[in-house]
């Protein structure tokens, strides 16, 4: 039974970094795209960034420039560089494996002067 559990999250200054890292287990990772998540208070859940098994990677376009999707087949990991981040961009964010419908339990990531 497949597994994500993500790490990472936390409170930064807007202007700041975060690394999101997810830890994948029990399905074979490499066969599958995987994506990050984020749900803000009172809005919807939206796809923030995805990456292919090949590594190709898509962007929402508020992220664009900023964020950096990147896998790791070997060790069965994604990550989520998240760089000048805004206070928009606080939000409880989730690893997901798409096609297995897989999901992780969610890290929060509040960015607050």
């Amino acid at each position: 039974q497949g597994q994500l559990v993500e790490s990472g999250g936390g409170l930064v200054q807007p202007g700041g970094s975060l690394r999101l890292s997810c830890a994948a287990s029990g399905f074979t990772f490499s066969r599958y795209a995987m994506s990050w998540f984020r749900q803000a208070p009172g809005k919807e859940r939206e796809l923030v960034a995805r990456v292919a098994p090949s590594g190709s990677t898509n962007y929402v376009d508020s992220v664009k420039g900023r964020f950096t999707i990147s896998r790791d087949n070997a060790k069965n990991t994604v990550a989520l560089q998240m760089n000048s981040l805004k206070p928009e961009d606080t939000a409880v964010y989730y690893c997901v494996a798409p096609t297995p419908g897989i999901w992780g339990q969610g890290t929060q990531v509040t960015v607050s002067s």
